[in-house]
């Protein structure tokens, strides 16, 4: 690997050596993760086309919590509203410590993953809004739809296939997701509110500020802190905001560098990342996958033509224009080794939305209304076409990627840090 030309900044390069192994951990949790939420999606398919399909109805619909406040909830609402509130918390974390002490705190390396992520959700939004127009219009409200990338479900598909994606690529598909997780919760907020009630809204503020307060003072008890959140959550679900944004909130708030040295976002992180991967994602799958086919009007609906163009179409095209544009206007070059087939191929693995597209297709048709179950048919097929497609993309390039992994890990004066980042 030869150094660029003084001056000239290498798009996709090596980044530190300690953000290579804090990235690697992460995506091993994602994985498990990924896996774990295939085969709820499996599961929830399975049983919902099957002669047990009221009952998966109606576990679904069952109904828990104390109704004087509000919580009266189904249980696939509390695998939206609550669990996805811990995925959301997670994801606010890692965002903060990646622009705080990762290396997206360099302007010139956040600028491709910024600008890819508002362009992987730009273009799909417009692609979901022209395919709706051509029919009569209905489900536009979906737009949202295929502007999300599941980086578990797009790793599950890497440990997979057992490709060897370099250590760039694969940090530039997690901050890619980070960045558009960020941009989901922010659309969810803003255009997926209904009946906002200020005194709530107030209340739940005003108490994420008193979370913050005590963990700004590396104050960590865990019977303090948790009730907070879950007050917070709870009026943050009264004030009509949806109730997931209280997670990245409360991630906001989180030090990266607090007293005494201690990371406590990454203690955090460390500690609900397997919550998250491991049970509050694949519980959400399983409550929301769970579309009878054939009831649904089937794969030629608009609403579902739409939700497969968005995520087919959409998401390389609009994350392969930004970086164009951001190498048009940088005058950088992509790293060594390197091509625009292996961003055609994070941008295919990018069309894998899957987690937050069912949640704001619930948000926008109701949870098993006709539309409802159509854009998420249409999310499931575009999800496994983009994953197929990667595919074949990503095993073409193996061998290569292969190559340059051996480079990336050869430490020849045994210091245990490879020699790339050293260089």
């Amino acid at each position: 690997m030869t150094s660029p030309p003084r001056g000239q900044f290498r798009l996709l390069g090596l980044g530190s050596w300690t953000e290579a192994r804090r990235i690697a951990e992460i995506l091993r949790a994602e994985t498990v993760g990924g896996m774990l939420l295939l085969g709820a999606t499996v599961l929830a398919l399975a049983w919902a086309n099957s002669p047990w399909k009221d009952f998966y109805q109606e576990l679904a619909a069952f109904r828990a919590g104390p109704g004087d406040l509000h919580l009266n909830l189904s249980l696939a609402a509390w695998a939206a509203d609550g669990l996805l509130a811990i995925f959301f918390f997670v994801a606010g974390l890692e965002l903060k410590r990646e622009f705080v002490v990762g290396d997206l705190r360099d302007l010139r390396r956040a600028a491709l993953p910024v600008t890819a992520a508002m362009g992987g959700m730009l273009v799909p939004a417009l692609i979901y809004v022209a395919v709706i127009l051509t029919d009569d219009g209905d489900g536009l409200r979906g737009w949202a739809v295929p502007t999300a990338t599941d980086i578990a479900f797009a790793l599950a598909v890497l440990g997979v296939i057992s490709t060897h994606l370099p250590g760039a690529l694969r940090t530039f598909l997690l901050t890619l997701a980070v960045v558009d997780d960020l941009l989901a919760i922010t659309i969810i907020a803003i255009f997926y509110t209904a009946g906002l009630h200020p005194l709530p809204l107030l209340a739940a503020l005003l108490t994420i500020a008193v979370f913050g307060a005590l963990v700004q003072r590396g104050i960590t008890r865990w019977w303090l802190l948790l009730p907070l959140a879950g007050l917070a959550w709870s009026l943050m679900h009264a004030s009509g905001v949806h109730a997931t944004v209280a997670g990245v909130l409360l991630a906001f708030t989180v030090p990266v560098r607090g007293r005494g040295g201690v990371d406590l976002a990454h203690r955090l992180e460390h500690r609900w990342r397997p919550v998250s991967a491991g049970f509050a994602v694949p519980v959400f799958a399983f409550f929301a996958a769970g579309v009878t086919i054939s009831g649904s009007g089937g794969l030629g609906a608009t609403a579902t033509l739409a939700a497969v163009a968005g995520l087919v179409l959409g998401k390389p095209i609009g994350i392969m224009a930004s970086a164009w544009l951001v190498q048009r206007f940088t005058r950088a070059q992509l790293a060594d080794g390197l091509s625009w087939w292996d961003v055609l191929g994070l941008g295919l693995l990018g069309g894998i939305g899957f987690t937050v597209s069912l949640l704001i297709s619930e948000l926008a048709f109701g949870s098993g209304s006709e539309l409802d179950d159509q854009t998420k048919i249409g999310v499931l097929a575009g999800s496994l076409i983009a994953a197929l497609l990667a595919t074949v993309l990503l095993r073409i390039r193996n061998r290569h990627y292969r190559r340059l992994c051996a480079l990336e890990e050869a430490d020849d004066d045994a210091d245990g840090i490879p020699d790339a980042y050293q260089r």
